[in-house]
């Protein structure tokens, strides 16, 4: 499957986003770019250590600890590309459907570790301009 398949397979079918690094600061990237996907219908699992509650929802400080309440289906990063691997290996035991890395993101060899276990992989992509694209084409 080649990305612009997945990212189309991802945003139509997911509904529940785990994003990993979100901060409770509105001026921050991660927090516009979840506000936005939580307007949009999708639910938002916060994954930072260092909060409670974030938009409205339950902050956990991992994926694993989140996935113990929630299904999560995708994995959005907005860490470091050398933060990804052991995202990716949590990411792979929780079963999520998709890992997602933001703009300026990526991590070649995590990629192929989560292809290889089934996972859909979007690398250096906003999730939130990509779903934008998609509903102007009327996809979403």
């Amino acid at each position: 499957m080649n990305e612009a398949d997945a990212i189309r397979q991802i945003l139509t079918h997911a509904r529940t986003i785990a994003v990993v690094g979100l901060s409770p600061d509105p001026t921050r990237p991660s927090f516009e770019v979840a506000r936005t996907l939580q307007a949009r219908g999708y639910r938002i699992i916060p994954i930072n250590p260092n909060a409670t509650e974030i938009l409205g929802e339950t902050a956990y400080p991992s994926l694993t600890e989140a996935a113990q309440h929630h299904v999560i289906e995708v994995v959005n990063c907005f860490r470091r590309s050398k933060d990804i691997p052991p995202i990716v290996d949590e990411a792979i035991a929780i079963k999520a459907k998709a890992v997602w890395m933001q703009l300026g993101i990526s991590h070649a060899a995590a990629a192929q570790k989560a292809q290889a276990a089934g996972l859909r992989v979007v690398q250096n992509k906003c999730i939130k301009t990509e779903h934008a694209v998609l509903s102007a084409r009327g996809v979403i």
